[in-house]
């Protein structure tokens, strides 16, 4: 895999592995949510969610980490509404489970979001997203667990 384009800041989890991701590329073509280790001054990439849909649509803003290690992090223009989503990538297994936590429909709630996502010491996920809201131009969003 080959990143085509990623996000300027990463997550780091407490043992130095960075999380980041690509609007574009991977296997569904829609971007990617990736992994870098270092290991005896090598770093290794590990694809752990491909989304699949329009280049482009992907994550433009850096993911949040809450302390039990979930990802969290927003699309461009995927989601059941291709106006972009916020999304959560939970680790079981070795293996990463992917979870819509809403999906934008460009209307009241906004759409199309590029922001980072931050999150609060309450695990509330906050962002803005660039269309929607009552006078068509954005919306600052809260998600509450």
């Amino acid at each position: 895999m080959s990143i085509t384009r990623s996000v300027l800041l990463l997550a780091f989890d407490q043992q130095g592995n960075l999380y980041g991701a690509t609007t574009t590329g991977g296997s569904g073509g829609g971007g990617t949510v990736f992994e870098l280790t270092l290991s005896d001054g090598t770093w290794t990439l590990n694809t752990l969610y491909n989304f699949t849909g329009s280049p482009g649509c992907g994550p433009y803003g850096t993911l949040a980490m809450d302390a039990a290690g979930n990802l969290y992090g927003t699309t461009y223009c995927a989601g059941a509404n291709g106006a972009g989503n916020v999304f959560e990538l939970t680790s079981t297994g070795g293996s990463w489970t992917y979870t819509s936590l809403h999906d934008f429909t460009d209307g009241s709630d906004g759409g199309y979001p590029t922001s980072s996502v931050i999150l609060d010491a309450k695990n509330n996920l906050y962002g803005t997203a660039t269309q929607g809201g009552s006078q068509g131009s954005g919306v600052v969003w809260e998600i509450t667990p």
